[in-house]
């Protein structure tokens, strides 16, 4: 999958639904939808104006979810965020794990905690700093790679020198709206890669590109977070407002949830398929929805063959996907 394609991928979902309004704020991005709320970090490049305030809410999701594209950096994440709201009512899949708060770091820090047993010893890089996190290089050989580098932080550039000879990597996603993560998950391959944070959105697809991990949130808390975030977010939505989840993407577990992402699809375009059947018995005009069947039947490709890959390489034969998607025996 080429970095594009990527691109096109998460701007093909987005515009599944149709949506609603938009907030935002300097520091947390949050736009809600009729279906949920979605996140991402804002960038931490300071500014005195942006040229949309007043003008975003009542506007399609889809529209915004454009701006993901966008080079300008406050876009782009308003585009993030909205991409993750028309994505919120694709949950993440039952073999995913809750992970809560610990005794040993900081709740914004839960994440590294859970995975502690595992980092012991070993060479762990984590792109972008979190708050606390330099009590984790007790349990493990951490470098820190980060755009404005404090202390004993690594800048950019070392990501060449320092991701290729890792164990571990954790991938912030706000690289996807920076657009700096397909060169930062190609240099991860031979390392556990997690790719994790607020503005994760949760795309089974991510491991083409070697992640192993994702951990996003889920929201505990609807009128919290929006709360918490109008009063200037940060770690503190991970208070009670928002809590982790991961879904490790193992053969098995990735191929069930390709499974069910395949078979939702189906249905979405069976509904549109009907829905421009009915409309052309009735009018002559362009079927108003006929851009959403078009992402649908692009998304229901790539499923198709991200699917048939990877069953291929599970069992050393050609899989036979028919209408229901389900593997012949």
């Amino acid at each position: 999958m080429t970095p594009q394609a990527l691109y096109e991928l998460l701007t093909d979902y987005a515009s599944r639904r149709p949506g609603a309004g938009s907030r935002h704020r300097a520091d947390l991005d949050p736009v809600p939808h009729d279906r949920g709320i979605g996140l991402a970090m804002s960038p931490q490049i300071p500014t005195r104006t942006l040229s949309w305030p007043g003008t975003l809410y009542g506007r399609p999701v889809a529209e915004l979810a454009a701006w993901l594209a966008a080079w300008e950096p406050y876009q782009a994440t308003v585009g993030m965020a909205a991409t993750n709201a028309a994505l919120a009512d694709l949950a993440p899949p039952p073999e995913t794990v809750a992970v809560r708060p610990g005794s040993v770091l900081p709740a914004n820090l839960a994440l590294f905690e859970y995975f502690l047993p595992r980092l012991a010893g070993k060479k762990v890089v984590v792109v972008g700093r979190y708050p606390g996190l330099a009590k984790l290089g007790e349990y493990c050989r951490l470098g820190v790679l980060e755009r404005t580098p404090e202390g004993n932080d690594f800048p950019d550039p070392a990501c060449e020198f320092l991701l290729p000879e890792a164990d571990w990597v954790f991938l912030t996603g706000s690289s996807l709206t920076n657009k700096t993560f397909p060169r930062l998950a190609e240099l991860s391959r031979s390392a556990y890669t997690v790719l994790m944070g607020p503005t994760v959105p949760w795309l089974p697809e991510l491991a083409d590109w070697g992640v192993d991990a994702l951990a996003g949130i889920e929201v505990l808390d609807p009128e919290t977070l929006r709360q918490t975030v109008a009063e200037g977010g940060g770690v503190r939505i991970f208070e009670g407002a928002v809590g982790y989840r991961l879904a490790e993407l193992g053969a098995p577990h990735r191929l069930e949830w390709l499974k069910r992402r395949i078979s939702a699809v189906f249905a979405e375009k069976e509904r549109l398929n009907a829905a421009m059947e009915n409309w052309y018995g009735r009018s002559a005009g362009r079927f108003p929805e006929y851009a959403r069947l078009e992402s649908a039947n692009r998304r229901l490709s790539r499923l198709d063959t991200a699917y048939k890959t990877l069953w291929d390489a599970q069992n050393a034969k050609p899989a036979t996907i028919p209408g229901t998607f389900e593997p012949s025996p």
